[in-house]
């Protein structure tokens, strides 16, 4: 099955030569036919004007004969046959029992209706003989009687006029038709073409403009020409182009003021957090001391403070990525030390079993790397269970870090939010300890490394693969 073209141009082009096609397709059809009835009719009329003049010259006696008259001779109808015949003509002459014939027709070549229609009037039909196409001509031959009404003789004549001629005359203009057919086609498939390109440039320049606004090239417009639909639009698109751009500047400086503010909120926070933490430090040694609900009261305080503390840093964090100010700083590293460095820091040792090669290594960032480590195990062991494996191998462009825990894993409608910024999967885990950063932190140093990184269901549990490429 043949694909129907889709494209604008090509809808235009097909629909374009189709009418023309179709137009010249019916005026070549009607141009032919009038053609071949004025034809068919010219070689009638001459054909009945010849018969007709020829058969009212007879002067032998036929018919009701009167005294003294004789019957015509064979002779005299060989004389009419003659007299009927001409080049490539065929004649047949019946008059009783006796047949004058001219060329190679017999009266077998005569259709019984136009043989009946003749003895009524002259009459004429086309007919193919021998392949050949003839139109024969029937009358008989009437004589006025003694009181002036006409009366049939008995005299037929059967003229056979050959239209070869015709036929090559008409063949001819279909071969003409034909051709001039063709060469509409062809001038109408060239118009079509180049109507179609002008048609077609401005919605092109439409399309490529939309296409730089997709790509951030807010400034461009168009250059607006005429007053037609196409103008219209083009006016319409320039209109939409300078809203849309004031609208995401005003966003832009919007967000460039939030990160703004986040930022010097983070880092003015940092200076109380530092004296609430070093309060926080002297209350826990006094905490075991105080009685039970005073001490727990305390606990609250230190566990809050320090979720506090830890979301200040990430937002500290994620303040640098939106700036644009975070840098790498890429060194050779073993790999499987960094990863038992990010365990023992923490106290994570015991809980966290690490396949890795001692030989393995890789150009990366060492605290970079050990961010993105610390943030996956640390989420595998809030909210997982154990076992937690962290694995670790060389792959053919890079390195491969996955992490994976036995828990009962991560709904799979939440799995595309994961790495969003304060996304927590499950209303249990809204004041779960953790900012909601640390997945979206370890994305971002993910990405400045120019790796990947994914997340999977598991049976049971869930599985994060970082990637990163050699550099």
């Amino acid at each position: 099955m043949i694909p129907l073209p889709t494209g604008l141009r090509a809808r235009l082009v097909i629909t374009f030569t189709l009418v023309a096609v179709t137009a010249s397709s019916l005026v070549a059809t009607i141009g032919f036919e009038l053609a071949k009835t004025a034809l068919i009719t010219r070689a009638e009329n001459t054909s009945l004007d010849l018969v007709t003049r020829e058969l009212s010259s007879i002067t032998f006696p036929i018919g009701a004969l009167q005294a003294g008259e004789a019957e015509p001779t064979t002779r005299e109808l060989e004389n009419v046959a003659r007299t009927l015949a001409g080049p490539g003509r065929g004649v047949l002459v019946e008059y009783g029992s006796l047949i004058a014939t001219e060329g190679p027709m017999t009266m077998s070549d005569v259709p019984n209706e136009l043989y009946g229609r003749a003895k009524q009037s002259i009459v004429t039909q086309r007919r193919v003989i021998r392949n050949e196409l003839w139109l024969i001509v029937g009358a008989e031959v009437y004589r006025d009687t003694a009181n002036g009404t006409p009366e049939a003789t008995g005299l037929r004549a059967f003229v056979f006029f050959p239209m070869r001629d015709d036929e090559r005359q008409l063949a001819t203009l279909r071969t003409t038709l034909t051709q001039a057919g063709v060469v509409i086609l062809l001038i109408a498939l060239v118009v079509a073409l180049l109507s179609a390109r002008q048609v077609l440039l401005p919605v092109r320049r439409l399309s490529a403009a939309a296409q730089a606004l997709g790509q951030g090239r807010l400034d461009t417009r168009l250059p607006v020409h005429g007053q037609d639909e196409l103008a219209e639009l083009t006016a319409r698109f320039n209109d939409a182009a300078a809203a849309l751009e004031l609208s995401v500047s005003e966003l832009r400086s919007m967000e460039a003021m939030a990160r703004r503010f986040v930022a010097d909120v983070s880092h003015e926070l940092r200076t109380p957090l530092t004296a609430m933490t070093a309060v926080a430090d002297m209350l826990s040694e006094e905490a075991n001391r105080l009685p039970e609900a005073p001490a727990e009261a305390v606990r609250l305080v230190l566990h809050e403070i320090e979720r506090l503390r830890e979301l200040v840093e990430h937002l500290i964090e994620i303040s640098r990525f939106d700036a644009g100010t975070a840098t790498l700083n890429l060194e050779p590293a073993n790999v499987a030390d960094a990863i038992q460095d990010c365990l023992e820091v923490r106290g994570w040792s015991e809980q966290v079993k690490v396949s890795a090669s001692q030989g393995l290594t890789a150009n990366l960032d060492p605290r970079r790397f050990d961010v993105i480590v610390a943030n996956l195990i640390g989420n595998a062991l809030k909210h997982g269970r154990p076992p937690v494996v962290v694995s670790a191998r060389s792959t053919e462009n890079g390195l491969e870090v996955k992490v994976r825990d036995h828990g009962k894993g991560i709904p799979r409608e939440a799995l595309p939010h994961v790495f969003d910024r304060f996304f927590k999967a499950g209303a249990g885990r809204a004041r779960s300890q953790g900012s909601g950063l640390g997945l979206a932190i370890a994305r971002a140093n993910v990405h400045l490394h120019g790796g990947t990184i994914s997340v999977r269901t598991q049976n049971p549990g869930t599985l994060f693969t970082v990637w990163l490429p050699h550099s």
